[in-house]
């Protein structure tokens, strides 16, 4: 008789053992598995860390064309108050009235750069730049001329006039010069003023701006700025040929001389037109300056359409001037190789370029025939 509790012993103990063997194997495989796992998940984490940040890098650089091109750089934080000189908006270039019965004049001290020529009948005009300002009431706003157009063209600026000679208007429109003819619809008219009418044109931001959208001019420039400004307050006194200058007399013609009379107190230059104080039509505030450039250049009447008054001055190609802050004046040199290039002004005593004092600048450019100009 065969013993069947050996048997089932024996068959029992072999079922154990391989019961056992497989779970061994199953806990290994579990183990390797997790092993397996845990390596592609530090594998994705290194991956993760070597590109993530270039795929987001990308992400910042522009694509233009389908082409990765490299963000530019931000621009340097400036301290400069007169202008944002990192703004890329173009500014606005606004004749003004400058005739005795016109007086006083209006906002034109929000202006960072003003020019004064002389135009026909020994009067001047004034054009002055604008940019990232809110004017309420600018003016009055003259007509255009040609010689300022040389002006516009090295400030990119928008030109802003009332009408204008035929000759600038031939211009403006032959050459598509933007610009916003204020005498209508984009100009205000102040009728309380005991004045002509010719002489109560004002203008506002509000308008301006709506010229700029009826006409799509373009807003932005690339041009850059036409000063450099130093952050710290400048030296003059430093030069070997500077000037202590307390009074600036600017004679254009017997009709109008421009006067500057240095302020002490807040380092800058009171304004008149001739004997009278250049005060704002708003505030009643005397107008002061920071800066003056001031040259003289030949200046040749001719007759355009008629009329054999009208005034060129000789302003490309070279010469000497003066620049005047802080009660000194030092001799510097100008530059302008062409009606649309910039002026370049330059320190006459090294030969570098001219840096001002962060403020408004006045640029004065006197008839050398028959103006005057006296620094004392």
């Amino acid at each position: 008789m065969k013993n069947h509790s050996n048997v089932y012993n024996h068959d029992n103990y072999s079922n154990y053992k391989k019961n056992h063997h497989n779970d061994a194997k199953k806990k290994y495989n579990i183990k390797y598995d997790n092993i397996i796992i845990v390596l592609v998940i530090l594998i994705i984490i290194v991956l993760g860390l070597i590109f993530v940040p270039r795929i987001l890098e990308n992400h910042k650089k522009t694509n233009n064309g389908g082409t990765i091109t490299e963000e530019e750089p931000k621009e340097k934080e400036s301290n400069i108050k007169i202008i944002d000189i990192n703004s890329k908006t173009r500014p606005f270039a606004i004749m003004i009235n400058c005739k005795s019965e016109a007086l006083p004049q209006s906002e034109v001290n929000k202006a960072y750069i003003v020019y004064e020529l002389m135009v026909e009948g020994g009067i001047t005009r004034m054009m002055a730049l604008f940019k990232d300002v809110n004017l309420n009431k600018v003016g009055s706003v003259r007509s255009s001329r040609n010689p300022y157009l040389a002006y516009v063209f090295e400030n990119d600026a928008i030109y802003v006039h009332a009408g204008g000679s035929p000759e600038s208007l031939d211009r403006i429109a032959k050459e598509k010069i933007a610009d916003i003819d204020v005498d209508g619809k984009y100009g205000v008219r102040d009728k309380s003023l005991n004045r002509a009418w010719e002489h109560t044109l004002f203008t506002n931001s509000t308008k301006l701006i709506k010229g700029l959208n009826d006409k799509k001019l373009r807003t932005t420039t690339e041009t850059g700025n036409l000063l450099t400004y130093s952050e710290e307050e400048l030296d003059l006194s430093k030069y070997s040929d500077k000037k202590e200058v307390k009074n600036i007399s600017i004679k254009y013609s017997n009709y109008r001389t421009s006067i500057y009379k240095y302020n002490e107190d807040s380092g800058k230059y009171l304004r008149f037109m001739n004997s009278k104080k250049n005060t704002d039509l708003v505030t009643g505030e005397q107008y002061e300056v920071k800066n003056i450039i001031v040259y003289g250049v030949h200046y040749t009447r001719y007759t355009d359409h008629n009329n054999p008054n009208y005034q060129r001055p000789e302003n490309i190609g070279t010469g000497d001037g003066y620049y005047i802050t802080d009660g000194y004046a030092i001799p510097i040199t100008w530059e302008k190789a062409s009606e649309s290039s910039k002026t370049i002004y330059r320190i006459k005593e090294n030969g570098e370029e001219l840096v001002v004092n962060d403020g408004n600048t006045y640029i004065q450019i006197y008839p050398t025939n028959g103006g005057k100009l006296t620094l004392n």
